[in-house]
């Protein structure tokens, strides 16, 4: 069932992006290795991917939609996974399952096309700008 609207999906990515960037150093797991990289690593792709995303939110706009959903469910697992994946959980893992899960459900309940509002919009912009 989608029922997150694109726009608002876009306005959590933003804050997921920088949040993500911001985890090991807020949450106390910043040692340099792997558990500090992936989330800031994933975090700067996350905010690269919403910037090119072709819907209300994206500034570039080259990405399809549901190109932006597979690439965020895509994510959740290599996040969600990346504690046992790159050895690191006997350190830290519930931070890394827990954004990894939650971009899982964002691109599994986010509706797969922007609104028609923005469609129209889009339709109407001047194509020399």
């Amino acid at each position: 069932m989608r029922f997150i609207p694109t726009r608002f999906h876009g306005i959590l990515d933003y804050l997921y992006g920088i949040l993500l960037i911001a985890s090991p150093r807020l949450f106390d797991f910043a040692a340099g290795g792997a558990e500090t990289w992936v989330p800031v690593i994933i975090g700067a792709i996350v905010l690269l991917q919403t910037i090119f995303t072709d819907f209300e939110m994206g500034l570039v706009r080259k990405i399809p939609m549901q190109s932006h959903l597979m690439m965020d469910f895509g994510i959740g697992v290599i996040l969600a996974l990346s504690p046992w994946l790159f050895g690191f959980a006997d350190r830290v893992y519930e931070l890394h399952l827990i954004f990894g899960v939650f971009s899982m459900l964002a691109s599994l309940t986010t509706h797969r096309t922007p609104s028609r509002a923005y469609k129209t919009h889009v339709a109407h912009e001047d194509p020399l700008k």
